[in-house]
């Protein structure tokens, strides 16, 4: 069975540039801003998430990203995949394929489309299948709920934090008392890190593990230094992070979704660009709205934009 893999701290879920010319990834950009991103010690990044456009994205761009994920990052950098999928066969199929691209585990979302049918013990059957599959670490994804998704269950969760595999979940749900709960059901060894940037230092005095945090890509020193003060035991300083970047998150990444991701990575001196359609790219009353936000947090200052 694979290995267990280090989750604490704070992790990226970063976004997927495009060539504005094509369409197509833009290779040489993703790898300019994962650079760039490394430069603050974060714990990992996620590749092909929700903020990554995941659900726009081919089999073959989505091995070509872990793969220059993989040859960026600095040692000891995590790269985790996601890789959920509707059929357990393809979840299967695509976590193999991050597996041989040099992922180190993989964060599999729940299959939704026949929304009735997936029942608490079908959900069960197919996160053990992809976990009895896979040659590394999984975790399950808790997609936010107002996306396509399942609310998974807390007894679900704790059945599958049994699994020898099944090494964590990132719960995107932005409740603290769900963090609360799932800390609580869950096997000591199985790691709970929030997906909500604007409870991660709530969550870590909660007894979650880390984070997989959005607005971590608009404040990657920030994001890292309340995990690690934290764990210094500073927590006012976590605290005091933490509500400085709180608003960034609810207004942005919460707000305005990958367009107004995209577009505060632009603002910041990152590769954004626009999301692929039918997906928009923020409007500019949108972008200017954007640049205050950031300001009021000091992040363009501290960008130097």
């Amino acid at each position: 069975m694979a290995t267990r893999v280090d989750l604490s701290g704070a992790f990226l879920p970063v976004t997927t540039p495009f060539d504005s010319a094509t369409g197509d990834v833009d290779i040489g950009a993703f790898q300019s801003n994962v650079a760039r991103w490394c430069e603050h010690p974060i714990s990992g990044l996620l590749i092909s998430g929700s903020t990554g456009e995941s659900v726009f994205l081919d089999e073959a761009e989505r091995v070509a990203l872990v793969e220059a994920a993989v040859a960026t990052v600095p040692a000891g950098a995590l790269v985790i995949a996601g890789t959920g999928s509707e059929s357990t066969r393809h979840t299967i199929h695509l976590t193999r394929q991050a597996a041989d691209a040099g992922a180190g585990a993989v964060l599999v979302s729940p299959p939704a489309y026949y929304k009735g049918a997936m029942t608490t013990e079908v959900l069960a059957k197919h996160f053990e299948a992809v976990a009895d599959a896979s040659p590394i670490p999984v975790l399950i994804y808790q997609v936010p709920l107002r996306m396509s998704t399942l609310d998974l269950s807390t007894e679900l969760i704790a059945r599958l934090s049994a699994h020898p595999n099944i090494c964590g979940i990132k719960d995107s749900r932005g409740k603290i008392e769900t963090v609360v709960d799932l800390v609580g059901a869950t096997d000591d060894d199985f790691d709970v890190l929030v997906g909500s940037g604007a409870l991660l230092h709530p969550a870590l005095e909660a007894g979650a593990t880390g984070g997989i945090v959005a607005v971590g890509l608009l404040a990657p020193a920030e994001a890292a230094a309340i995990a690690i003060a934290f764990g210094e035991g500073r927590n006012e300083d976590a605290a005091a992070l933490q509500a400085r970047i709180a608003p960034v998150h609810q207004q942005i990444i919460g707000g305005m979704g990958v367009p107004g991701v995209k577009a505060a990575t632009d603002q910041l001196g990152y590769a954004g660009g626009a999301p692929r359609p039918p997906l928009e790219p923020a409007t500019a009353a949108r972008v200017e709205e954007i640049r205050g936000i950031l300001a009021a947090a000091d992040l363009l200052e501290t960008a130097g934009v």
